[in-house]
């Protein structure tokens, strides 16, 4: 009864009625208890009606598919790694198979390889190739066989998701994760990874979804558009300097400013597959990491686990890091911290009160990050924007030009003790 009672009252409050706040058992009651049960029921049944149809048949049971004939799978004599065995012992395995083998297990197993954190780069980007096409394929005909049945919101998320599956699937496109269930994950690749000296990911924040990976409208505020954005300003950086950056969508973002984005639990699930996703990194680049808004929630607390070869991380527009001050985040690397002055992310109270809250603020000066210029960048969404002062500022992490970073007025000592930094 309890249950039913906040579960109503908060309900009466979204649809305008004044909400109950007793627990009065009265047969009248007890009917608009009830009634308007049903009505939030009819209400999400009438605005999720593509995620219902999608979920029957849909990406998990393909997974769970292709992982029960993993498990059975073997080569010679012995059994493939588990999908979460350590990076270093699934980069073991595989380059202990050949490319023939390899390439075999990426065809027959597209969405465990697409995602397996170890596995050669250029084969995960071909087991996501074959992982998007099957999807797409199927989501076509779930969408012939469901039109009738969707409503019209139903339909255009449909379309809109065969529409962001067949542009992932461009012929120049490097997708490094890719994973349809649910509201969607993947990750993208700009520049050769294999080869770089130095890597950039692009952590985003609130509303991250497979849908939002990519925009036309306001680019550089989805993970897409702030790759590219940074990507090229790092070339022009340092045309020298071999970089990769990635569009870093892998993990479930809260949706909305509600409760998910006010605690920690998706950014510690978050910060579990950033940290695996560091470790797995091809080569011995030096990695820095750029995170937006809840993705500096998630960067911050996956701080202290991220291996040695993070030399930076750089945060924006952020509510906070789960931390109270840079010794605190435990993290060996450069932490670095902007915010536009136009950002309204500054009048969210910096606090942390029984799993509330995110902590200090990062560009305050009682947390000792090193604070960073944000000039040009117009509010939360703008700090990739080509020819801002906060990309200028990424770029030049990115690339190790310590001495082109500026800093914010009133911290012109951010880049003190700084190998190849001017030490002002």
């Amino acid at each position: 009864m309890i249950c039913l009672t906040v579960f109503t009252a908060v309900h009466m409050s979204l649809l305008g009625c004044p909400a109950v706040t007793s627990f009065d058992s009265s047969p009248t009651l007890s009917v608009w208890r009830a009634l308007l049960a049903l009505a939030v029921v009819f209400v999400m049944l009438a605005t999720t009606g593509w995620t219902a149809v999608r979920h029957q048949g849909g990406p998990r049971d393909a997974l769970e598919a292709e992982l029960a004939g993993w498990r059975k799978e073997r080569v010679g004599t012995r059994a493939l790694p588990s999908p979460d065995a350590p990076p270093r012992r699934v980069a073991a395995f595989f380059a202990s198979i050949g490319a023939a083998r390899q390439t075999g297990l990426a065809d027959r197993f597209p969405r465990i390889v697409g995602n397996l954190n170890g596995a050669p780069v250029s084969l995960r980007y071909r087991a996501n190739r074959s992982s998007l096409g099957a999807t797409l394929k199927t989501e076509r005909e779930r969408l012939g066989k469901a039109a009738s049945r969707l409503t019209r919101e139903g339909r255009h998320t449909a379309v809109r998701r065969l529409h962001r599956f067949e542009a992932l699937m461009a012929r120049d496109r490097q997708i490094l994760a890719f994973d349809p269930s649910g509201s969607g994950k993947v990750a993208e690749v700009f520049g050769d990874l294999e080869r770089a000296d130095r890597v950039s990911v692009v952590v985003p924040g609130v509303d991250t979804s497979l849908l939002t990976f990519q925009k036309t409208a306001r680019k550089y505020t989805a993970p897409v558009g702030m790759a590219q954005s940074l990507y090229a300003a790092e070339r022009a950086a340092a045309p020298g300097v071999r970089t990769a950056v990635i569009a870093w969508a892998d993990y479930t973002a809260p949706v909305g400013i509600g409760m998910d984005s006010a605690i920690g639990r998706l950014a510690e699930s978050g910060a579990v597959r950033l940290t695996a996703l560091t470790e797995a990194l091809p080569g011995d680049s030096e990695v820095a990491l750029f995170c937006h808004s809840y993705g500096s929630v998630v960067c911050g607390v996956a701080a202290r686990g991220l291996p040695r070869r993070v030399s930076d991380l750089a945060v924006a527009g952020s509510p906070g890091m789960r931390a109270e001050n840079v010794a605190g985040l435990g993290t060996h690397a450069r932490v670095w911290a902007m915010r536009d002055e136009d950002d309204w992310i500054g009048d969210v109270p910096h606090l942390a009160l029984g799993g509330l809250g995110h902590g200090e603020d990062p560009v305050a000066p009682g947390f000792g990050a090193r604070v960073l210029s944000a000039a040009g960048a117009v509010g939360h969404g703008g700090y990739f924007e080509p020819g801002t002062g906060s990309l200028a500022n990424f770029a030049a992490l990115g690339v190790g030009s310590y001495d082109e970073v500026e800093c914010a007025p009133g911290h012109r000592h951010c880049r003190r003790g700084i190998s190849g930094g001017s030490g002002l």
